[in-house]
């Protein structure tokens, strides 16, 4: 059985290319939708950048359901099925706002990780890779 994409590809929350230059890029991207890292850390990276900077800081977004609403919006996903998932996963109401990321990093992490399960169909994540991630988003 092949490993979902996400997960060959080292970017668990399927980040889209796009002109953004990330650190810890393959030198050669094969895929032509999603974004390949050379490591499963430097993809937990990117991800964290994305949602906490670009999301929280940048766009305002403080809940699981508004960053769920642009992270995979209705017209390319069942967005209020994903919502639900991340919700469930984190136990965090899809309302509630999850805090500022340097004083509730559990939260983000947490947000990151169910956004990972959906994405790719399984738990069978590298948690290890992605506290790396949270240390590197700094960088």
């Amino acid at each position: 059985m092949s490993l979902p994409r996400g997960i060959r590809n080292n970017n668990p929350l399927n980040i889209r290319r796009s002109k953004d230059k990330w650190q810890g890029l393959r030198a050669q991207q094969t895929d032509a939708a999603f974004c390949q890292f050379e490591t499963m850390a430097y993809g937990w990276r990117a991800a964290f950048v994305l949602l906490t900077r670009t999301y929280y800081h940048t766009y305002r977004l403080f809940t699981i359901r508004n960053i769920i609403r642009r992270w995979a919006p209705p017209g390319e996903n069942n967005t209020e099925a994903y919502i639900a998932n991340v919700s469930r996963l984190t136990g965090i109401d899809p309302n509630e706002p999850l805090g500022i990321p340097s004083d509730q990093p559990a939260r983000w992490m947490a947000l990151a990780v169910a956004m990972a399960i959906h994405e790719n169909g399984t738990d069978s994540l590298d948690y290890f890779a992605m506290l790396q991630g949270w240390e590197m988003r700094m960088e």
